[in-house]
């Protein structure tokens, strides 16, 4: 009986070694895999050189920070070529389990409301816009007419025509903060210099920005500020066919850094980047997500004190980054003051 008592205690400190050798791996395991994130594009592509690909951009920087993958265990994507994608593209990502979601853009923000409402457990995070009513929903907004407004200093700071232009995509309430803004900034420096604005009508269209801002350039416009994702490729085309026949002519890039987009034989047409970093918005809310301390009922706003947007320097004179540099220090200092419309 002794022995059989030994032995039967010897098999289950045993099995008990062996059940805990299997949890620490699984363990270990899931440890990689604690919390899935996806996001759905709006109309552009994660590759639309704007808003999307900086989103991207930033998810694929915090999965490879957790060592992370891309696929339902860690991160991913939905393409969105319409607005009709939107809701099969976010129950796709639902239904995948992913734990994040994101909506890139103010044009998913009803989608994200309706699926906030049938999936409580799930959090969603709304870019560009304001969605109310949710606990499990985070609005990140962006003091994007701060970052437009320096644009609009290096613009009246670089003109030699004292005629300078705006184009926007989709005309709304987050595109005319861009435009206000880059007004704002440019007659601070000088208000006699004329602002022409013109609105794509889409994000997706290369061919209207690039008929719009060769007009404006033909027009004597010599400096034109874009916030119209996509359609913004149009303009650095024009911008660029313009500079080859040598009429010097400068772009003002938007979302991130489009200083590459203005490369040509022979020189580059980007003058400055009024850059939005929605790809460490996205990487901010997905570390919280991760730790539990996803802001959820919150509207997380970003600006250039916290750096969630600036101007970036690609071929601006030395002047002209001193000024910019200077009001920056003012917005910054709180002795000047922004309006958003």
């Amino acid at each position: 009986m002794k022995k059989k008592a030994t032995a039967l205690l010897a098999a289950t400190l045993m099995l008990g070694t062996v059940l805990v050798g299997c949890g620490n791996k699984n363990s270990s395991s899931s440890k990689g895999t604690k919390h899935t994130v996806a996001l759905v594009t709006d109309g552009g592509g994660i590759d639309d050189k704007s808003f999307n690909q900086s989103a991207w951009k930033g998810m694929k920087a915090w999965g490879k920070q957790h060592k992370l993958s891309k696929g339902v265990n860690g991160y991913n994507y939905a393409q969105s070529n319409s607005d009709s994608d939107f809701t099969p593209n976010v129950n796709k990502l639902i239904k995948a389990k992913y734990q994040t979601i994101f909506g890139i853009g103010y044009k998913l923000a009803p989608v994200i409301d309706k699926s906030a409402k049938q999936n409580p457990k799930t959090n969603f995070a709304i870019i560009d816009d304001v969605v109310k009513g949710h606990k499990n929903v985070a609005s990140v907004t962006f003091k994007t007419e701060q970052s437009s407004f320096l644009a609009g200093v290096a613009a009246a700071k670089t003109t030699k025509t004292k005629k300078v232009g705006f184009v926007g995509g989709i005309k709304s309430d987050v595109i005319t903060t861009f435009e206000k803004g880059y007004i704002q900034g440019v007659h601070a420096v000088d208000p006699s210099i004329k602002v022409d604005v013109k609105y794509v009508g889409s994000f997706t269209k290369a061919d209207v920005g690039n008929s719009l801002a060769s007009a404006m350039y033909n027009n004597g416009e010599d400096v034109i500020f874009h916030a119209a994702g996509g359609s913004g490729s149009g303009v650095f085309t024009a911008a660029k066919d313009k500079a080859k026949n040598s009429n010097k002519v400068w772009v003002i890039g938007v979302d991130q850094d489009q200083k590459a987009d203005g490369k040509y034989k022979g020189g580059n047409v980007t003058l400055a980047s009024a850059v939005k970093e929605v790809g460490n918005s996205v990487k901010d809310l997905s570390n919280k997500a991760m730790k539990g301390n996803f802001p959820g009922g919150k509207v997380v706003t970003y600006s250039l004190k916290d750096k969630g947007v600036d101007l970036v320097n690609d071929n601006m004179s030395a002047a002209t980054q001193k000024a910019v540099q200077q009001y920056k220090d003012k917005i910054i200092n709180g002795d000047l003051k922004v309006k958003a419309e």
